[in-house]
Order: C-alpha cells, then structure tokens, then sequence
C-alpha cells in the first residue's frame, strides 16, 4: 500500500503511527509485578483468572535481552461452548520498552481480541511474514489488508536489531493463547 505518497512520505506516515500508538497504548493494564524490582521479583508466582466464567485465560512473558522490552500478555479465551470456535475475549498487556514494541503490542490488541483463535494465530503468521519481508512488505494486497494498522512496521522489518522489538507482543500473545487453550483441556 503506497497510497499514492512518496517513499520519504510513506516512511513518515509510519513513524507517526507507531509513535501515536505507543504513546496512547490500547489494551494496556498494570496487573503485571515490577520485575525490574528485586523485592517484586520475589514475591511469588501470579494466580492467573478469567473474568468470564466460558473463558480460560493464560499469561505469558516476555523479554527483549537486545532492547530492555519486557511485557506480560494476559490472554482470556472462550471455552468453544455449543460448537463455536475458541475466541479471544480479553487481550491485555503490561509492560515497558521502545515505542516500536509498545505500538505493536497496542496495534496486536486492536487486531485480534475479538477473533477467534485460528484467525488471531493467522494474524500473527502474517505479521510474521512482514517482518521477514526486510522492508519489502507483503505481496498480498489482501493480506496487507487484514494486518490494518500493523503494516506500518514493514519499515520497521529493514532493521534486523528491531524486529524483535515488533514480534515481542505477538509471541507472547501466541505463548498466552496456547496456555489458556491448555487450561481447557
């Protein structure tokens, strides 16, 4: 998608997005204890809990040794009652790090809470393949299409040392989603 702008355009176009949505992040809560802190990291482990009684929910954290990213991803997933499929009813975060994994994390929300299991894992297979594309994109328009707001960080997939920082939400909400479809069972 060029939408008739310049490289140069485009490329700002991006920045913005990504700064916006790391500065107003969607989807993040403080539930998370302090792991910089030594005494929080001490404390214990976590108890997690659905807010739905149809749901299994699951955690998952995550750490980017290169950047300093961290976020805990907070899954809910519907238990698939009466033949539906398995959905994500509640995707949260709590974290901290660069504004590229912040905007993705808050951008990821955006676009999988309320799919079910299999399209949020296709997503995250989409997102995959962008960042793969080393700043190249898609060559699925329509692909392109259904990561929406996501594929501002096809300029992010240029810089080998960042695209972590973009995967580090969609890795944690694949790891939340496998251990809330593991409490089903």
């Amino acid at each position: 998608m060029d939408f008739g702008m310049s490289g140069d355009d485009l490329e700002q176009m991006y920045q913005e997005v990504i700064l916006e949505a790391s500065r107003n992040p969607h989807g993040r809560e403080r539930f998370a204890p302090d792991l910089a802190s030594e005494q929080s990291a001490q404390a214990g482990e976590s108890v997690v809990r659905a807010s739905h009684e149809y749901c299994a929910a699951g955690e998952s954290h995550q750490f980017n040794p290169t950047c300093g990213d961290e976020a805990t991803i907070h899954a809910e997933v519907s238990d698939g009652g009466d033949g539906r499929p398995h959905t994500i009813e509640r995707l949260v975060w709590d974290g901290h790090g660069c504004s590229i994994s912040q905007a993705s994390l808050s951008i990821m929300v955006d676009l999988v809470e309320g799919k079910t299991v299999d399209e949020a894992m296709r997503l995250a297979g989409l997102f995959h393949q962008l960042m793969d594309s080393r700043g190249a994109g898609l060559s699925d328009e329509s692909a392109e299409e259904d990561l929406g707001d996501a594929v501002v960080f096809q300029g992010v997939s240029k810089y080998p040392m960042r695209i972590k920082c973009a995967l580090l939400g969609w890795e944690g909400m694949k790891a939340s989603v496998a251990e809330a479809l593991a409490r089903m069972q």
